[in-house]
């Protein structure tokens, strides 16, 4: 049992093309962006379209191989592969680039990016506590909001903020509201779908008819509950993805646990519920506020990552979760290293079988992995 509106989201997969190449053609500007940390307000205040960027496919690794190290992230290769042989569609429209020193390996390949686009980097600090940070960050922040008011000859306003705040909370709290329908027992979306949803609608050029498209969803789900319609039975071994972000094109481990008679109900990355559980607050200074927000975000490149290990526990609370797989790239040595803390703080408060998984984009080890996870999830059975 699907829901009837998933046809309409992967419908985007054309339409978000066409919709970026007309606004082009009408003279908008459009922010392309790779991460979490990137604040989409300041684009959208500045009259912008802030769209996500490619990154989560094979198909452009083997070109970037030809400059890059083969034994480096598959997203840092395909993120570069897609812009040396312009195959990413949002790229090529993007007026400028916002990257951000999330780890070595993007820092030097936004170098070689350089190359192709102009480009703003955030230089993150490398903890999230102490007011030495948080000034730090709200310089690297104001410093943005500077290059976007040059480099488009416009003047971005607290007013012009605060809408954007309000858009863009908007945008996260249908985001959160979707996530949470997978609370109930059972999920009334399988996880590949809702991996679906949350995919194609960061490539949208219009946030408000994105933010309308989940709501509608949002009610077919309810009434789907309802009726007692669902992909899955209530002793389907509920799994949560935590990890690395994951896309369409790198989404092979979420669709063996449910080929395997698992439920994916949740996935604790950053193009997830990371990205949707807190807002800006409305009161504060917005410059301020929004680089308050964006400095919270618990991703493992910062050292202590306390708010992550809550942020997972949290969800095997509320979306009572019976396994939990931690998803790490290759080469990805910040998630890798973490996941032993993770483990270990899982185990001291929840004892929740937990296995963690290292792979790339590729299908070679998909047999493997077929196998480790038909294990886990007989286990927990």
């Amino acid at each position: 049992m699907r829901p009837k509106l998933m046809k309409e989201f992967e419908a985007l997969r054309e339409k978000n093309v066409m919709d970026i190449k007309k606004a082009k053609t009408e003279g908008k500007r459009v922010v392309g962006m790779y991460c979490l940390y990137s604040p989409a307000e300041i684009a959208v205040a500045a009259g912008a379209i802030p769209v996500t960027l490619c990154g989560t496919r094979q198909d452009p690794i083997p070109a970037a191989e030809k400059v890059l190290p083969r034994n480096l992230c598959p997203l840092i290769k395909s993120s570069y592969g897609f812009a040396a042989t312009d195959t990413c569609p949002y790229f090529h429209f993007a007026d400028l680039l916002i990257a951000e020193t999330t780890c070595d390996g993007k820092k030097k390949m936004y170098e070689l990016l350089a190359e192709f686009k102009p480009m703003q980097i955030l230089q993150l600090p490398q903890k999230q506590d102490g007011v030495e940070a948080a000034d730090y960050w709200y310089t690297e922040v104001k410093k943005l909001k500077n290059r976007l008011e040059a480099e488009f000859a416009v003047t971005i306003t607290d007013h012009d903020l605060r809408d954007a705040i309000s858009l863009l909370n908007d945008e996260r709290r249908c985001l959160k509201e979707l996530q949470d329908m997978c609370q109930l027992k059972p999920s009334p979306i399988s996880g590949m779908d809702l991996l679906t949803v949350l995919f194609l609608r960061g490539f949208c050029s219009d946030k408000r008819e994105a933010i309308s498209m989940v709501d509608n969803l949002i009610l077919e789900l309810k009434d789907m509950v309802s009726h007692g319609l669902s992909p899955f039975t209530a002793k389907t071994p509920r799994i949560l993805l935590a990890g690395v972000p994951v896309g369409l094109g790198s989404h092979k481990v979420v669709q063996i646990v449910e080929d395997c008679g698992g439920s994916v109900v949740g996935f604790e990355s950053c193009g997830a519920y990371k990205a949707a559980f807190d807002q800006v607050d409305v009161v504060k200074e917005p410059l301020q506020a929004i680089a308050e927000k964006y400095l919270r975000t618990p991703c493992s490149c910062m050292s202590p990552n306390q708010g992550r290990f809550e942020l997972v526990v949290r969800m095997v609370d509320e979306f009572k979760i019976d396994g939990i797989i931690d998803l790490t790239w290759q080469a990805c040595h910040t998630y890798n290293v973490e996941s032993f803390s993770l483990k270990k703080y899982i185990q001291e408060k929840k004892q929740t079988p937990f296995l963690q998984i290292e792979t790339d984009y590729s299908e070679s080890d998909v047999e493997q992995l077929k196998v480790r996870i038909e294990a886990f999830l007989e286990m927990i059975r």
